[in-house]
């Protein structure tokens, strides 16, 4: 077991040194990935970036394409080729053809490869020609990046923190009451066992449904291949006195260990060591239109992301990432097109706040964050509703659910984000003062001139906090 973890951290030693060696002589390389909490539109956020990567009218705030330095972008060949293609073609014709539609979500791991042709600045790029540039985007589920946060926990402290908060969650109190009557120091049985692992399961899609973030592990979710294997048939439970081998606590135990050794492990070291740049999506309306505990579940959870995310606090990812760090972690707030462009600033403004607090909580350091809201598909046009003698400011789309043109008022978000996460910290059940509403709207049929790519809400300015600086 030593050996093998030496040979392996050898390995990944060796293939960092060459990647390196290669980027610096030859083609720098930029691994971005990209994942969401609980729908925050990750396939619509890579296609729409790529499609305005590749024509680059409406990118102004991205520096590189505003001065002319990228002189052309093309799809690539991907450079492993035992992960899925992101089928960005079958994406983009979705968006934008004669009847537009939301594209499948994310379930697996996928990676596209774009490639730009760059004019270095400077006294170097006046020198020179111009040099490739390689954007490698790696698109994965969010569920499986909560993941991260489990593996400095032993199974009684993950069981303790989930049972904590299941009695404020769909279909908690029912599974709590199921774990608390199961005898977790009688001989395991598989019948009972699956039982609870599949009515834990349900809370999880119930949860995830209502908008809560933290919905680990997330393999239950999205199962794949493991479906009906031991390593997803597990449970929190109460933690008994001198659980005996054989035991119910003891099996489960051993299973949720296996899971993080034989699922998350390999994942991130497969995948996420080699990650230089991370955006991850965040559905915050959503949230808050789920109320109180779904917007302190969002705080949390970004506080244990990014306490996941500093090696120095988690030994294992240290030894995992031989000292390389995520750069930049970009938390972007999506369907900023739900709100009328007067309410973007308050969105952002409770996006730094939560970042704000999961800074402190965390007490990150080692990478630049930043939040936003954007929209990476624009679906709605903007419009003012006169009612009840007032004036307001609403959005405008097709609706996904019947098709028709809809005006939507989601309400007025508080110019102070306390005002918000105070509740939630508190443990409201709802908001006292107001009521916010969502809609489901569809993509809107675009008509693109040559040269634009789809609209989009600050998509440019995310592009350039998240890889500006390699393109120039």
């Amino acid at each position: 077991m030593v050996l093998g973890s030496i040979a392996d951290g050898l390995s990944r030693g060796v293939e960092q040194i060459g990647a390196q060696l290669s980027e610096t002589f030859f083609e720098p390389v930029i691994r971005l990935g990209v994942t969401g909490l609980s729908r925050s539109g990750k396939t619509v956020f890579i296609t729409s970036l790529v499609a305005n990567l590749m024509d680059r009218g409406r990118m102004p705030q991205l520096r590189a394409a505003a001065s002319g330095a990228i002189r052309t972008a093309y799809l690539q060949p991907q450079p492993d080729d035992t992960v899925a293609r992101f089928d960005y073609e079958t994406h983009l014709a979705a968006l934008t053809g004669d009847a537009p539609h939301w594209p499948d979500s994310t379930r697996a791991v996928s990676e596209l490869r774009l490639s730009f042709r760059v004019q270095p600045s400077g006294m170097l790029g006046s020198l020179g020609g111009p040099r490739t540039v390689h954007l490698d985007i790696i698109d994965y589920p969010g569920e499986w990046l909560l993941d991260l946060t489990l593996m400095e926990k032993s199974y009684a402290e993950w069981s303790a923190g989930v049972l904590e908060r299941l009695a404020g969650r769909p279909e908690g109190p029912a599974y709590l009451s199921a774990a608390q009557a199961a005898d977790a120091t009688a001989p395991h049985d598989e019948a009972q066992g699956r039982a609870l692992a599949e009515a834990f399961t349900a809370h999880l899609q119930a949860a995830r449904r209502a908008g809560f973030s933290d919905c680990t592990p997330g393999r239950f979710l999205l199962p794949g291949d493991l479906a009906g294997s031991p390593v997803v048939t597990f449970a929190p439970l109460p933690r008994p006195d001198g659980p005996p081998r054989g035991s119910l606590w003891r099996e489960f135990e051993r299973r949720y260990e296996a899971y993080k050794a034989q699922v998350v492990r390999p994942f991130f070291r497969s995948h996420f060591a080699r990650i230089d740049r991370q955006v991850v999506l965040v559905d915050a309306l959503g949230a808050i239109h789920a109320g109180p505990q779904a917007v302190e579940d969002m705080r949390r959870t970004m506080a244990e992301l990014l306490t996941a995310f500093r090696p120095g606090r988690n030994r294992w990812l240290a030894e995992l990432l031989l000292g390389k760090r995520v750069e930049r972690i970009l938390f972007a707030a999506t369907k900023a097109d739900h709100l009328h462009h007067s309410q973007h600033a308050r969105l952002t403004a409770i996006m730094e706040a939560l970042l704000r607090e999961a800074r402190d909580r965390a007490d990150f350091a080692g990478a630049t964050t930043a939040a936003m809201s954007i929209a990476a598909l624009r679906a709605t046009v903007e419009t003012t509703v006169e009612h009840g003698g007032a004036t307001l400011d609403c959005v405008k789309g097709r609706l996904a659910e019947t098709g028709k043109v809809a005006a939507m008022y989601p309400g007025e978000l508080p110019q102070d984000p306390t005002r918000l996460l105070s509740p939630a910290r508190q443990g409201a059940e709802r908001w006292l003062d107001a009521d916010y509403q969502v809609m489901g709207f569809a993509p809107a049929r675009l008509n693109l001139k040559p040269g634009e790519g789809p609209p989009h809400i600050r998509l440019d300015r995310a592009a350039e906090f998240l890889i500006g600086d390699r393109l120039s």
